[in-house]
Formats: C-alpha cells, sequence, structure tokens
C-alpha cells in the first residue's frame, strides 16, 4: 500500500505571491500547493464590464469562479440573464460568462478558489 505525503503549508494574503490592480480593485494571488487561491478587493462603484474587460478583451468575464464570499454584496448576471446578490458567507460557482458589480458603500471582498490565476490578466 502507497502512502502520498503531502507537505504542509500556512501562507497569508499579507504576502502574495502575485498582485494585480485594475480600477478600483486588486488581485492578490497565493500558490498553495498545486493551486493558486485568490483575494479580489473590489471597492464601490467596481463592476467587471468598466474595470476588467479593457484588460480581459471579452465582452463578459470568461474566468470561472469558484469562491467564498467574506465582505460586500456582489450583483451577479450571467449570460443566460439569471441574475442574484452574492453575500458574505455565501459560496458562488460561476461558470464562463458573466458581469458582476459591487452593490452599495461596501467594498466586496472574495476568496477565490478556482479561476483568480486568470483573472484581470491581459
Amino acid at each position: 500500500m502507497t502512502t502520498m505525503h503531502q507537505q504542509t503549508e500556512q501562507r497569508d494574503f499579507a504576502a502574495p505571491d502575485e498582485v494585480r490592480t485594475f480600477d478600483n480593485g486588486v488581485l492578490e494571488l497565493l500558490a498553495v500547493g498545486d493551486a493558486e487561491i485568490g483575494r479580489l478587493v473590489l471597492k464601490p462603484g467596481w463592476r467587471w464590464s468598466n474595470d476588467v474587460k479593457p484588460i480581459a478583451g471579452t465582452e463578459l468575464c470568461q474566468a470561472p469562479h469558484f469562491q467564498y464570499h467574506v465582505a460586500g454584496t456582489l450583483h451577479v448576471v450571467m449570460a443566460d440573464g439569471t441574475e442574484f446578490d452574492a453575500t458574505p458567507g455565501q459560496i458562488t460557482s460561476l461558470p464562463s460568462g458573466h458581469d458582476a458589480w459591487v452593490v452599495g458603500d461596501e467594498p466586496v471582498v472574495v476568496v477565490d478558489f478556482y479561476g483568480a490565476s486568470n483573472y484581470a490578466k491581459g
């Protein structure tokens, strides 16, 4: 019987491996194990179609996301017209093809477990 040994890691967003800034927001990336985990901090007024679309060069966000919502309210509209508010404590799984924006005066903070490595990358 073969046993796999996995290395223990502890990382902190205070010391990210990469930081990507864009209008009204920032993405901090950490490499953990075989994954890249991102923390997005989006200021009031942020909207993907205004602030990231020029970087991505696509009509809608094509990065799929699997996110934990830490703070603020994010309104999401999918290509098929489905829309909802994501709020603190919620998990969202978003396929490619969506727009989103910050609702209200509180910054949105999400931890993205999938898709962050391609976010806001030209």
